[in-house]
């Protein structure tokens, strides 16, 4: 049967380093998870909880498309705590996960053939579903200089500009006067801003919203990252109030609503701060692993990370093939890794992502087993 060209879309790499490494743990081996942006801890207790009470009290079925009223409220209410910023419910909009945010943003602003800009490196999901849809993925390199930001330089014949801050995969992040200077000159242009804001609450700085500076924007958030609910795919986006019918539409269209079960575990974890907070300094423990550990396995170029829980390195003196650097360090040292080809496919070649969203007992070992395997290469 004929196929879509749309369907043709590169790979997510780090995906595939995820299935090497599982081939490798079911032939017995130990393998230490540094791929994957994926907390260890796992949703919060009283969210667990909270959905058995609900599965024992009768069977959840379609919620509105918009998602549940009391997390809807609730995701407003969490702007004001963590931004000052007074937010209508009625602008919040529950998502499965932060991909369908995507989607509902690309699908609601933009028509077939427009270009939008991502900076580069970047999350490689945003390019594969703007090609996925007939949009064109333009692609800003960005620099150190920049901290691996977008500039208003950049914004140049484009139709919308997506940024991430924190960014993934370098966990850099915009000051207020740098992210105000973009959304701006967005503006000026008749750009349409998307924000993805899924790192937020993660790492030591405190990240800006976009909302801080417009409500002209659409804003994606996540459960998976702060809230350790990678698996319950669900999150959230803003919108401005003209936009929201339009969003309500496509959702009923595209996905009927996010899981019911997902939402009310969801509405839980926003209570439980204390161990969310928790968790923060496991991240804050593991990242001061990597960045005195790391130098000492052969991977000392990198920006520190601001925010997340990446750090994206240089290996170029080390290999100019990333991803069988990738999969040579798997198999000699048993840690898996991201080749930078998922996130930069001109420059990625000669970068790799170290992810320690883990325990912090895996990060010791994995910075061990790499400084075994660095000491061993280069004998």
């Amino acid at each position: 049967m004929k196929i879509s060209s749309r369907g043709d879309v590169a790979p997510f790499i780090v995906m595939d380093v995820m299935e090497a490494a599982r081939r490798e743990e079911a032939k017995g081996r130990d393998i230490i998870h540094m791929e994957v942006g994926q907390p260890a801890s796992g949703a919060p207790r009283a969210a667990v909880a909270a959905l058995k009470t609900a599965m024992d009290k009768g069977p959840l079925g379609y919620t509105v498309a918009l998602g549940l009223p009391a997390l809807r409220a609730r995701i407003a209410r969490l702007y004001q705590d963590w931004y000052g910023v007074e937010l209508s419910p009625e602008r919040v909009v529950v998502t499965a996960g932060s991909s369908a945010g995507f989607l509902l943003s690309f699908i609601s602003l933009f028509d077939t053939g427009a270009r939008v800009a991502i900076g580069d490196p970047g999350y490689p999901s945003y390019r594969n579903i703007l090609k996925s849809l007939g949009l064109e993925p333009v692609r800003l390199e960005t620099t150190l200089k920049n901290r691996f930001q977008p500039v208003p330089e950049d914004i140049e014949n484009i139709d919308g500009l997506l940024v991430a801050s924190p960014s993934n995969p370098t966990g850099t992040m915009l000051g207020k006067a740098e992210l105000a200077a973009l959304i701006e000159r967005c503006a000026a242009q008749g750009v349409s801003y998307v924000s993805d804001e899924i790192y937020h609450g993660v790492g030591a700085g405190k990240p800006v919203s976009a909302l801080e500076i417009s409500d002209d924007v659409y804003v994606i958030n996540s459960f998976s990252k702060y809230f350790s609910m990678t698996g319950w795919r669900v999150g959230w986006m803003v919108v401005p109030q003209s936009h929201v019918r339009r969003i309500e539409r496509l959702s009923q269209n595209l996905f009927i609503c996010a899981s019911h079960a997902s939402q009310v575990a969801a509405l839980a974890a926003m209570e439980c701060e204390a161990e969310l907070e928790g968790h923060q300094k496991t991240y804050a423990a593991n990242r001061e692993v990597l960045i005195d550990g790391l130098p000492k396995a052969g991977f000392g170029k990198f920006a520190p990370p601001d925010g997340a829980f990446y750090i994206y390195a240089d290996v170029s003196d080390l290999t100019d093939d990333s991803r069988a650097l990738a999969a040579e360090i798997l198999r000699d040292a048993g840690v898996a890794v991201t080749p930078g080809l998922d996130f930069d496919p001109v420059r990625g070649h000669k970068t790799l992502r170290f992810s320690y969203a883990g325990s912090t007992a895996d990060m010791v070992e994995g910075v061990a087993r790499l400084r075994r395997w660095f000491i061993t290469r280069s004998s």
